[in-house]
């Protein structure tokens, strides 16, 4: 049979959650180790994760009594913790490290299409134009080749269905790059429009 209970109302970010913290078996009343794996199967917050506030303090002695601790019927206790578990945490680790290397990828993007709107204004004297543009588009390749490995990377990455931060953070970061990769292609492109402008009229004072 189920002891004594106490009503509590526990806060975590925006969230509430009325919670009955009832004694366990052995216990006379309900101990502080029974409201917080109560507020771990309500909140998703892991025990280990857990920092439980009341008027302004932070309830550590799991052994206590909720009375002893002043915590009785229609209190209103605070969470602060991460719903994450560890093994989430290193796998969103390295997914922030794939997104770092994704905005050093595009940084040299953007370096080529500063470097062809150059060219395409005329500020690069016209002999030395159709050299320029075709180590442009090799660094765009490059460019190209990089994004799929890091795609390939991210695909390799095996998460749990529980996993959900990781999940949301990997389906942004593929979208991102899959963006990244629609920018490449839009600079391939013009990048070939010029190189054909070029030879058309080389081809025309040829002639």
């Amino acid at each position: 049979m189920s002891g004594p209970s106490v009503s509590v109302t526990v806060t975590y970010n925006n969230e509430k959650h009325n919670i009955q913290v009832v004694a366990q078996q052995g216990n006379s009343e309900p101990t502080l180790q029974d409201m917080a794996l109560l507020t771990e199967q309500v909140t998703g917050v892991p025990l280990a994760f857990q920092k439980l506030i009341y008027k302004g303090k932070s309830l550590k002695e799991m052994e206590q009594p909720l009375s002893a601790l002043g915590v009785k019927n229609g209190c209103r206790v605070m969470l602060i913790g991460k719903k994450n578990s560890p093994e989430e945490e290193a796998e969103l680790k390295k997914l922030r490290d794939l997104e770092k290397s994704v905005e050093k990828i595009a940084d040299q993007l953007v370096g080529v299409n500063e470097e062809l709107l150059g060219i395409q204004k005329g500020f690069l004297a016209k002999d030395l134009r159709a050299e320029a543009l075709n180590k442009l588009d090799k660094r765009v390749k490059g460019t190209v080749e990089q994004f799929m490995k890091i795609l390939e990377q991210i695909d390799s990455l095996t998460l749990p269905e529980a996993f959900r931060d990781c999940r949301l953070k990997r389906k942004g970061l593929v979208k991102k790059v899959q963006a990244f990769l629609a920018q490449c292609d839009t600079v391939e492109r013009n990048i070939g429009q010029e190189t054909d402008k070029l030879q058309s009229k080389n081809l025309t004072l040829a002639e």
